[in-house]
């Protein structure tokens, strides 16, 4: 069964070699319907650091919601993604689930008006 999905993705260092590397990964096993324009965002939280750049993807997946999430977790770390840093500190990449098969699943979605622009431009 194919399941839809909306990737929120974030990045302040080294930003655009960090998306177009995962966009690659995820390519290599799934099919990528559809990639926004990318935006650039003032840090959330420390605003002591560059600004973050922003896009979506629309991707088609066999994988379950939770084995999709798990895979995305391996491409931060494969992109060195520090989880040890502060919350809202910088960031080679991250990579969220915002859409699941048309549902919102993201609170972020809400809040943040350049995600639901990203991800409406998609959907």
């Amino acid at each position: 069964m194919k399941h839809e999905c909306i990737i929120g993705l974030g990045s302040n260092i080294n930003a655009q070699q960090n998306f177009a590397a995962a966009i690659d990964i995820i390519r290599l096993e799934h099919e990528v319907l559809q990639i926004s324009n990318w935006v650039k965002t003032a840090p959330i939280g420390i605003v002591d650091q560059p600004d973050f750049l922003n896009g979506a993807l629309k991707v088609n997946t066999t994988l379950s919601h939770s084995e999709f999430q798990t895979f995305l977790k391996t491409i931060e770390d494969r992109l060195k993604r520090d989880r040890t840093a502060p919350k809202f500190g910088p960031r080679t990449i991250d990579l969220d689930i915002v859409k699941w098969d048309g549902n919102v699943i993201d609170p972020d979605y809400f809040t943040r008006d350049f995600l639901k622009q990203l991800v409406d431009e998609v959907s």
